[in-house]
């Protein structure tokens, strides 16, 4: 399986989401990083959204258990492994239905790939659930950065869910704002009167047994210009890597991403300036980064979630014991929207990459 990443910070995740864990080690980091467990625990808090009525009815601790590479709250230059213990799965919701392949999930692709060996119980290694040991990296990542680029920042905000969508940001110096003013809010926007209309149309998917999906943004403030490399190794192709690693990502674009292709080169082309001695672009249609590198600009990005595929509409699939064609209500506890739980997702993943660049 390809379950692990990285060329210095190397990250490996494991488990499935109804085994008795789930977790990550970590290679490659420097001794003597202080690690405040207490801010770990609450990325992980942030990502399980607990008590919100929108997010799956499913109710894990998400308690991380570090089993080695930190002693006296610092690190040890030794691998550092999380375990994170699975406590409530039902596991009898999918035995009923293990030969009826769900369409939109790795059902049927896994079992090819698998011969049948794979855990099929919740989606097994290609859950959700394993974005919980993704988090937990990406929240040591960002402990590190701290100490090596104090001046970097990370953020998300959400953009669209279903069809309403929040408003683009021209003005490339907003995100150095929204770095300060966002607290890890619940519902990040940038126009926070659209809450209730999203929240509208992921309770009207609920309603009618069905889900929908967004769009994130991601945004990193204070990388200076330089980072990165051409073609296999550029800042581009590395994040993507990770970002579509996430489950239910179809889509990742950079600064003004697809809708360049309408307009012409003196409408896509960013300026230069020198402003007090620090030079900067006029626009930031290209996201930040020019050749694969940054540009010294806030690198922006946009990540698209699919609607989830678990839903309670009838549905044609295929019975694999019998191959016969069949239809599926798929039962069980999923979230109607992926999107208020992915953004801390999102950061996690976009730190796990700047640490690898920056060792």
């Amino acid at each position: 399986m390809g379950s692990t990443w990285g060329n210095k910070f190397k990250l490996s995740i494991f488990g499935e989401s109804h085994g008795n864990g789930i977790g990550a080690v970590i290679d490659g980091l420097p001794a003597g990083i202080k690690i405040d467990l207490e801010r770990v625990q609450s990325e992980l808090n942030r990502r399980a959204a607990r008590g919100n009525p929108l997010a799956t009815p499913r109710k894990e601790g998400d308690q991380i258990e570090v089993l080695s590479g930190i002693f006296n709250g610092k690190t040890t230059g030794a691998p550092l492994a999380g375990l994170i213990r699975n406590e409530n799965t039902r596991s009898g919701d999918y035995a009923k239905t293990k030969d009826l392949m769900r369409p939109g999930h790795a059902d049927y692709a896994a079992n090819a790939r698998y011969g049948g060996f794979q855990d099929y119980r919740g989606g097994g290694h290609f859950s959700g659930r394993l974005t919980a040991p993704l988090v937990f990296a990406g929240a040591i990542a960002k402990e590190m950065l701290s100490v090596i680029c104090p001046e970097l920042g990370i953020g998300s905000r959400i953009v669209s869910i279903g069809e309403v969508k929040d408003t683009p940001i021209e003005d490339w110096k907003v995100y150095q704002t929204l770095i300060r003013g966002f607290k890890n809010p619940a519902f990040p926007l940038y126009h926070a009167n659209l809450e209730e209309a999203m929240k509208q149309a992921i309770i009207a998917a609920m309603e009618d047994e069905d889900s929908v999906g967004g769009l994130v943004e991601g945004f990193i403030t204070g990388l200076e210009p330089g980072i990165g490399n051409p073609f296999f190794e550029s800042i581009e192709s590395r994040l993507s890597a990770l970002l579509f690693s996430i489950p239910a990502v179809k889509g990742v674009t950079f600064g003004a991403g697809f809708e360049m292709v309408s307009l012409r080169g003196s409408q896509t082309n960013d300026g230069l300036r020198i402003n007090n001695g620090q030079i900067e672009t006029l626009t930031n249609h290209n996201g930040g980064i020019n050749g694969g590198i940054s540009n010294g600009m806030p690198i922006v990005f946009q990540v698209a979630f699919k609607p989830t595929p678990s839903i309670g509409k009838e549905q044609q699939t295929i019975n694999l014991a019998n191959r016969n064609n069949a239809t599926l209500k798929i039962q069980g506890r999923h979230d109607p929207c992926i999107v208020i739980r992915a953004f801390p997702v999102v950061e996690a993943a976009t730190a796990i990459c700047l640490a690898d660049f920056l060792l």
